[in-house]
């Protein structure tokens, strides 16, 4: 997974206290961005994850990026508490953007996820012009329309905003209508946290993805168990961690190995002193020979005596 800064938008207008996403559209949102802060944290723990609100009185910034999960649930616990007024999408967008450009980390790739399920009252133009913006600053921006499925309009200004932000990777738009299926469950199989090799329900009616949903790594459908399919990926992508590690303590091992030993010399593996304490060594051997020779007596002063 890479390395990302997200910033999760929920829509907490009036709208959200509606019951076609059990138990409510604003609980399934909030089931969803558990999901989505999993599936960033435990892709690469060097992300995170930030939460805002854009219904009521004007967006809000609730919990600025973390990998505490803890403070999350808590953004949207509080959050449940001010369900009241209409969405404030492109305010939202640019208050979630401005939020990911002051991360501390820069080499995180910025992205934003953001939860429609009320009619959009901004302009095609209006979003569009935004798109635009989010481009230019590398800022990937990814749809999940949940509530308001049938609003052609508010379809057509998304597909909009989409079609001008989209770039080599990111910025997907999913649909996905009302079902027996939890909204996180359903969110499972799709290109938001799985790439351009998930899809689904909400992907195919977006016409994202493919019709199956394998992404070429496993033996059944996910969305068909949703739950097996993440335990089956972080499993994976443990086991990968896990040979990448050993490889490189084999590499490093056979590194050390191979090293040449420097051979000590003769003279440098004797002791400094002999048994008798006198210096060792051929130069001490030589001192003695010639102290030895100065004993003897001259045989030229013999011959000379005589």
């Amino acid at each position: 997974m890479p390395l990302e800064a997200v910033m999760v938008v929920v829509d907490n207008s009036e709208s959200s206290r509606n019951g076609d996403y059990p138990p409510s559209r604003y609980d399934a949102q909030a089931d969803a961005v558990s999901i989505i802060f999993q599936n960033v944290v435990q892709g690469n723990p060097e992300s995170s994850v930030g939460l805002m609100s854009m219904g009521g009185k004007g967006p809000e910034v609730l919990v600025t990026l973390t990998t505490d999960q803890g403070k999350i649930l808590e953004g949207l616990h509080r959050t449940k508490q001010k369900i009241r007024g209409s969405a404030h999408l492109a305010t939202g967008i640019q208050i979630a953007g401005l939020a990911l450009k002051h991360r501390q980390n820069k080499s995180q790739r910025q992205r934003i996820v953001v939860f429609v399920c009320s009619p959009v009252q901004e302009s095609e133009a209006e979003l569009v012009k935004l798109a635009k913006k989010m481009k230019k600053y590398t800022i990937s921006v990814d749809f999940i329309l949940f509530g308001e499925v049938d609003d052609q309009e508010t379809d057509k200004k998304l597909r909009a905003f989409n079609e001008a932000v989209k770039g080599s990777e990111g910025s997907h738009y999913v649909v996905i209508p009302p079902s027996g299926q939890l909204l996180s469950d359903q969110l499972l199989s799709t290109p938001i946290l799985f790439g351009e090799g998930g899809a689904g329900p909400g992907a195919a009616a977006t016409g994202l993805g493919g019709g199956n949903i394998d992404g070429n790594e496993f033996d059944f459908d996910p969305s068909q168990d949703p739950e097996l399919a993440l335990a089956l990926r972080m499993s994976m992508e443990e086991e990968r961690a896990r040979q990448e590690r050993k490889a490189r303590e084999e590499a490093e091992a056979a590194k050390k190995n191979s090293l040449e030993t420097v051979q000590e010399e003769d003279g440098e593996s004797q002791p400094l002193l002999g048994k008798d304490g006198e210096p060792s060594g051929s130069n001490a051997k030589a001192e003695e020979e010639t102290e030895g020779d100065k004993d003897k007596p001259d045989d030229r002063d013999k011959m000379d005596t005589s």
